[in-house]
C-alpha cells in the first residue's frame, strides 16, 4: 500500500472550499431554523447559530448586508429563513452560511401570497380608480366595521363628534385578527350596506403582517368591491398597507383620518347656510327693486303719451304685471325660507335633548362609562341617571332581565355632544352639561 500524498493544512481547506464553491445548491439557497447563539459584533457583523432539532450550522451576515436583508431585531429564539451561500472560511477550516438576507419564518410566504393576490385583483380591476364612490359631501348616518374595544374605535368616535355632533354612528363589533376575522369582517360590510347608510369605515389598529392579515383576505377584498355603500379603509397605521386598502374607494392612513374624511364639520355647514340665506335675501332685494324701477319708468312713460283707451288697457296690464312680479318674488323667498325651516326641523330631529325631553335618561357608572346592558352591573353599584333637568344618583338594589333577550350585532352610538333643541343651528352652549 503506498503512503499517502502529504498536504498542508491551507492546501486541505482550499480544496474543499474549491468543492463547496462549485456545488451550485451551495451557492444559492434558504435555510430555516431557530436563532442561537447571537452576537451583533461591534464592526456591524452578526454572528449566530442556526438550528433545528439535530443539528446546527454557524452563520454570519455582515454589516453591508443588514440594511437591507434584516427588517427586524433578530434575537435567540427566533423562528428565521436564512438566503445566502454555504463557504467555508479558511482561517480555522470552519464552513458557515454567509447571509443576505434573514426572514421571520412564515414571513415570507404572507409577503408572497400578498403580492400574488394583489396582482390577481389588480388584473381583475377591483382597484381600478373609474370603480371609485365618492363619498358624500354631508353624511349623517356612518356604519364602522371594527372591534367594539380598543383604540380604533374610540379614535372614531371622538374625531367624528368633534367635527359633527350630530353624526349618527352604527357599529358592528367584528373580529378584526385570527381565522374568524374574515367571515366577520364581511359579514359585518353586507349588514350596514344594507341599511343605506352614507358610508362605512372598516378596519382596526396596527400590529404585525401576521394581526392585520385579515384585512389581505380574497373575501374581505370582493366585500369592499360589491357593496354600494362608499367604504374608507383604515388599517393600521400610516405605514401599512393591506389589499383593503387597495380595494376601498377611500383610504385613510390612520382611523382617525377615517373619521375626518367621513364626516363633514358641522359649524362650517351652518356658517353656509347662514352666507347662503343672506345672499339670497340680498339677491331678491336687488331684483324686485330692478323690477320696480323699470315698472315705475314704464309706466311714466305712459303717462307723458296722450291717454287713449289703448294706452289706458297698457298701463293696466303693466300693472297687473308688476303685481304678479311682486307675488312671485314672495312666493319664491318663502319656498327658500321653507326649505331653510325644514333642513333645521331635521337637525332638530337628531338632537338627544329631546330625547331626555321625552322621558328617556342617560345610565352611566361610577367611572364615567355608558351603561346599556345589565350585564355590566353587580348588586351595590352606583349609577348616575341623566334626565332632561337634571342627574339623579343611585345604587343598585336588585337585578333582573328579560328571560330570552334578542341579541342584536349592531350599536347606534349616540353623540357625545347635546343638540340644543331651540335652535339646531346654533352649536350647544357651554354651560350645556356633556352626555
Amino acid at each position: 500500500m503506498s503512503e499517502p500524498k502529504l498536504f498542508t493544512v491551507s492546501q486541505v481547506n482550499a480544496r474543499i472550499e474549491g468543492l463547496v464553491g462549485t456545488d451550485p445548491m451551495l451557492a444559492n439557497l434558504s435555510v430555516e431554523g431557530e436563532v442561537s447563539n447571537c452576537n451583533y459584533n461591534q464592526s456591524g457583523h452578526i454572528y449566530f447559530t442556526l438550528k433545528d432539532a439535530r443539528s446546527a450550522i454557524s452563520c454570519v451576515m455582515f454589516a453591508g448586508k443588514r440594511a437591507y436583508g434584516l427588517r427586524f431585531p433578530m434575537k435567540n429564539g427566533d423562528k428565521v429563513v436564512v438566503s445566502g451561500y454555504v463557504g467555508i472560511y479558511a482561517p480555522s477550516g470552519r464552513y458557515q452560511v454567509y447571509a443576505a438576507k434573514i426572514e421571520l419564518a412564515g414571513v415570507g410566504n404572507l409577503y408572497q401570497r400578498f403580492e400574488e393576490l394583489k396582482k390577481q385583483l389588480a388584473a381583475e380591476g377591483l382597484f381600478d380608480p373609474a370603480h371609485k364612490k365618492p363619498l358624500p359631501s354631508h353624511a349623517m348616518r356612518i356604519g364602522v366595521v371594527t372591534a367594539p374595544t380598543g383604540a380604533a374605535v374610540h379614535d372614531i368616535i371622538r374625531v367624528s363628534h368633534l367635527r359633527n355632533p350630530y353624526v349618527q354612528l352604527v357599529l358592528y363589533p367584528a373580529v378584526v385578527q385570527g381565522d374568524a376575522a374574515p367571515q366577520s369582517l364581511v359579514a359585518g360590510i353586507a349588514m350596514l350596506d344594507a341599511m343605506g347608510l352614507d358610508a362605512i369605515i372598516v378596519g382596526r389598529g396596527g400590529g404585525s403582517l401576521e394581526d392585520l392579515w385579515a384585512f389581505n383576505d380574497e373575501r374581505v377584498a370582493r366585500a369592499i368591491f360589491a357593496a354600494r355603500t362608499p367604504i374608507v379603509s383604515a388599517v393600521g397605521h400610516e405605514t401599512d398597507v393591506t389589499i383593503a386598502d387597495f380595494v376601498a374607494d377611500v383610504r385613510a392612513a390612520t382611523p382617525s383620518q377615517a373619521a375626518e374624511l367621513a364626516n363633514f364639520v358641522f359649524d362650517d355647514f351652518r356658517r353656509s347656510l347662514v352666507r347662503f340665506a343672506d345672499r339670497l335675501d340680498r339677491a331678491m332685494d336687488f331684483r324686485l327693486d330692478v323690477a320696480s324701477r323699470k315698472a315705475e319708468a314704464l309706466h311714466a312713460r305712459l303717462l307723458s303719451l296722450r291717454p287713449d283707451n289703448r294706452l289706458q288697457a297698457k298701463a293696466e296690464k303693466l300693472e297687473a304685471l308688476r303685481g304678479r312680479l311682486n307675488m312671485l318674488m314672495t312666493m319664491r323667498l318663502d319656498r327658500l325660507q321653507a326649505r331653510l325651516q325644514s333642513l333645521a326641523a331635521k337637525l332638530d330631529g337628531l338632537s338627544p335633548a329631546k330625547k331626555l325631553q321625552h322621558g328617556f335618561g342617560y345610565v352611566t357608572d361610577a367611572n364615567g362609562l355608558r351603561v346599556d346592558s345589565v350585564a355590566q352591573l353587580r348588586i351595590g353599584d352606583s349609577l348616575s341617571v341623566r334626565l332632561a333637568d337634571g342627574v339623579v344618583e343611585s345604587t343598585v338594589t336588585s337585578i333582573s332581565s328579560p328571560s330570552s333577550p334578542s341579541p342584536s350585532p349592531i350599536k347606534p352610538i349616540k353623540p357625545i355632544n347635546p343638540i340644543n333643541p331651540i335652535n339646531p343651528l346654533r352649536p350647544p352652549s357651554a354651560s350645556t352639561p356633556n352626555n
